[in-house]
């Protein structure tokens, strides 16, 4: 018979912030390369890898925290998206839902690849970013995209099938990454792991 060692719990400290800013920094400069667009509507950047591996490494709440960081400085004007854009313009346009739905996807990652503080397995890890950093954004960024654009769902989520193939090789790119980490830099997710212990017979 087994028990599981509860993880240990604490608050966000000052290494926690540096690690956010530090994917923040990952995430904006994943927008450097640029963008390319369909119909002119929502770009297809490699940002969203910065935001999956920010969920999977960080969990949910310092994911979270490093996405509100690039959102903040976003809206503050500094031209940190792709193709340089920033303002508070942008989250009133075809991609704001996407961009609300970087922060919700980095907490759903988080919690998926985390879950129960136990160990990153390659299935949770790459369910969590195409969960989180797939489905979720793609639910948010959807609606918000049609009714800017004054278009369909159905259309909406059609044009959005496009960017499909791009976003499960993220996916897949994010379980490769956080794998290789599990197993030469643990360090690297600063938590400790519930593990099995052997209860006393």
């Amino acid at each position: 018979m087994t028990a599981l060692v509860p993880a240990v719990r604490r608050r966000l400290d000052a290494t926690d912030i540096a690690r956010a800013g530090v994917f923040a920094a990952v995430i904006a400069v994943l927008g450097v390369p640029g963008e390319f667009t369909i119909f002119g509507a929502v770009p297809i950047t490699a940002q969203t890898l910065g935001v999956m591996l920010a969920g999977a490494i960080l969990g949910p709440a310092v994911g979270a925290l490093s996405v509100t960081a690039v959102l903040a400085l976003v809206a503050a004007g500094l031209p940190l998206l792709a193709g340089g854009r920033g303002g508070i313009g942008v989250f009133f346009g075809p991609t704001g839902g996407y961009l609300l739905g970087w922060l919700v996807g980095a907490v759903v990652i988080g919690l998926i690849v985390h879950a129960a503080g136990r160990r990153p397995v390659w299935w949770r890890t790459f369910l969590g970013p195409l969960v989180g950093g797939v489905l979720v954004v793609y639910a948010v960024g959807i609606p918000v995209q049609a009714l800017v654009l004054r278009i369909g769902l159905g259309e909406a989520a059609l044009s959005g099938l496009v960017f499909l193939p791009g976003d499960i090789v993220k996916a897949v790119v994010t379980t490769l990454i956080v794998g290789t980490l599990v197993r030469g830099y643990p360090r690297a997710f600063r938590r400790q792991w519930r593990a099995p212990a052997v209860a006393a017979a």
